[in-house]
């Protein structure tokens, strides 16, 4: 089998998704040390693999419409994965700040994919500042204890 000499890689896509993965690090890494069913390989592969589904999209679709409806597409793929950490057990609701942390490293993708590195990195700011000091605030706010309402995440 011969190869050809040039294989066309493109090292702009290996950096994208390189990205996309590094910015996804610190929300899984902070959900599976609070070990939530959905933790580091669900958030790196969903921040990789929406950027991946978008650098397709660029490479291979004409026009600024296709882009969208695979955006859309993305999206609502990353609502549905989201819902399935979303649990009621026993009249708790539990998962929402997992589900909502799903939805976004999904958004960090897709804005990796574009090259919206800005957008990315401040989503991953936000994200885990929200989640750790989220969860050291509503910590202090019941005292210390575990908190008596239903978990909501």
């Amino acid at each position: 089998m011969n190869l050809p000499m040039s294989l066309g890689i493109d090292l702009e896509i290996f950096a994208k998704l390189g990205i996309a993965l590094l910015l996804s690090l610190p929300l899984a890494l902070n959900r599976e040390a609070a070990q939530r069913a959905a933790g580091l390989r669900t958030f790196t592969l969903v921040a990789v693999t929406a950027c991946g589904f978008c650098l397709v999209g660029e490479r291979f679709l004409e026009n600024i419409n296709s882009n969208s409806r695979l955006m859309q597409g993305v999206i609502g793929g990353l609502g549905f994965l989201g819902g399935g950490a979303i649990l009621k057990h026993q009249g708790e609701v539990q998962g929402l700040a997992t589900a909502a942390a799903i939805w976004s490293s999904g958004v960090i993708g897709v804005a990796c994919a574009y090259g919206e590195w800005e957008v990315g990195f401040v989503l991953m700011a936000v994200n885990f500042a929200v989640l750790w000091v989220g969860e050291k605030l509503k910590r202090s706010l019941n005292g210390g204890d575990e908190d008596p309402r239903p978990n909501v995440d």
